[in-house]
């Protein structure tokens, strides 16, 4: 056999490199990971999976090891495990399994990605979860995530979704018995509140914000705007509408971005709900809509443009059960700081258009654009889980055809709170919903309340200055 023909180019033109290749996303399978990988000179990767407070956890690796079909293994109690670092007890439900034994990390090789804030070339790759034979954990964040997008799969639909990000950036404070102060910015001044939607507010963070849109551009993350809005350093990144499961993935790491470039202008980013006393608390709006699969067009409105059945429904099923979703829209105790009369987020189950009181807000659109925000989700939420919550009260509402109230068309918040007030009080809603359960599934549901009562024990443990304020001398 004749030895191959070297290929000749002229001089100076590059080897042609692949489109997948150059980009940031889109590799498929294991050979385009091992070019995409030499392409860049990556020498680690970052084997990662969202756990119930969507926390990365997961394995580093040298990516030889990685492409050499290494198998990759979790413990299953990293998913049962709370914020601060306990494991629930048994009972309401919930035990641990007794094969509880280690997961497989599978990567999704289409998430591979850079890690622009690495001094060495590392990369890394969001990881799915499934039992060493194969079967999908059911009660890990992106699978539940996926088990709610193939329901909807199910009957001929697909959800969009559109997350919007709010966020606080503080001076740092190490020690957590000090109150959070907001950043001075580059005029050399503490930064103030009320300055929703102010270009000077966001120039105060010029150098900072150039880092966060330098590193989404790396990670091949697509910011659509990010303004300044009403407290003090606090900031809302918005992203383009898309497939949930990826605007999961997107959030997952926007976090990771934002809090990475503003510790390199050392500073905090915190999604804390409500981080600020006396400042507004930081939501993760969602705007929902939902495609038919063979025509394409938007299921909430009809041919002639008129709201359709599904559209009255879906909203029908969020007033019926985000309230007891809502302890995944709020997962912690500091959630509920936010969801008060006097902080500017919606306390209530009601909806209306173009109506920012409301827990349920129709904006303004053309009937191909007409989309669902629910405004209840807190930033500090899992979004694969508060996407879940959220698709899931739509779907049983489209199937139980649910009818809702009327819109609100004046100020919904003077009323009395329609929410759970705590966290405990949300993890018994959320546990008695049979519908949730049933879309969720049993394993689930008692996995997570019984993190969520774990959490509640523990912050119980802490005395807080409230406290010694008013009961040391008084009682």
């Amino acid at each position: 056999m004749p030895p191959a023909k070297k290929e000749v180019r002229p001089a100076g033109r590059p080897r042609r490199v692949p489109a997948y290749v150059q980009s940031q996303r889109g590799v498929k399978g294991w050979k385009q990971a091992a070019e995409w990988l030499e392409y860049r000179g990556i020498e680690d990767i970052e084997c990662i999976t969202p756990d119930q407070a969507g926390v990365a956890r997961g394995k580093m690796m040298p990516s030889k090891k990685f492409t050499s079909n290494t198998s990759l293994a979790l413990p299953s109690a990293v998913f049962m495990t709370t914020i601060s670092g306990g494991y629930p007890e048994d009972g309401n439900g919930f035990s641990y399994p007794e094969d509880d034994g280690d997961l497989k990390l599978v990567p999704d090789l289409s998430t591979l990605t850079r890690v622009p804030w690495e001094d060495d070339p590392t990369a890394q790759v969001i990881c799915d979860l499934v039992h060493q034979d194969g079967r999908s954990v059911d009660f890990t964040p992106r699978n539940l995530l996926k088990k709610i997008v193939a329901a909807y799969g199910k009957l001929g639909l697909k959800p969009v979704v559109a997350p919007e990000i709010e966020f606080y950036l503080v001076r740092k404070n190490p020690d957590p018995d000090y109150p959070l102060v907001p950043p001075v910015g580059r005029s050399g001044r503490p930064i103030g509140g009320g300055a929703g939607y102010s270009i000077a507010g966001v120039n105060e963070f010029d150098e900072l914000i150039d880092d966060i849109y330098h590193f989404s551009e790396n990670q091949g993350l697509e910011i659509d705007t990010l303004i300044h809005e009403e407290g003090a350093g606090q900031l809302e990144i918005n992203l383009r509408h898309g497939d949930p499961v990826e605007l999961a993935d997107q959030v997952f790491m926007f976090k990771r971005t934002i809090r990475e470039a503003a510790l390199k202008h050392e500073t905090y980013a915190t999604f804390m709900a409500k981080p600020i006393q006396g400042q507004p608390g930081s939501a993760m709006h969602i705007h929902q809509s939902v495609i038919d699969k063979k025509t394409g067009g938007n299921v909430f409105s009809g041919e002639d443009g008129a709201e359709t059945e599904a559209f009255r429904h879906f909203i029908g099923g969020m007033q019926r059960h985000v309230p007891n979703a809502l302890v995944m829209l709020a997962p912690y105790v500091n959630s509920y700081r936010r969801l008060t009369q006097a902080a500017s987020a919606p306390v209530n189950n009601k909806w209306g258009y173009d109506n920012r009181t409301t827990a349920f807000r129709v904006p303004r659109s053309d009937p191909a654009a007409r989309r669902v925000e629910n405004r209840i989700p807190s930033s500090d939420a899992n979004p694969y889980l508060a996407l879940s919550a959220s698709l899931a009260c739509g779907l049983i509402g489209m199937q139980k055809r649910i009818e809702p109230d009327a819109p609100i068309l004046t100020t919904a918040n003077e009323d009395e709170i329609d929410l759970p007030r705590g966290l405990l009080e949300a993890v018994d809603l959320f546990e008695s919903d049979e519908a949730l359960r049933e879309i969720l599934g049993a394993n689930f549901v008692s996995t997570y309340a019984a993190i969520k009562r774990a959490e509640f024990e523990t912050f119980m443990e802490v005395i807080s200055p409230w406290e010694r304020e008013y009961l040391l001398l008084n009682v």
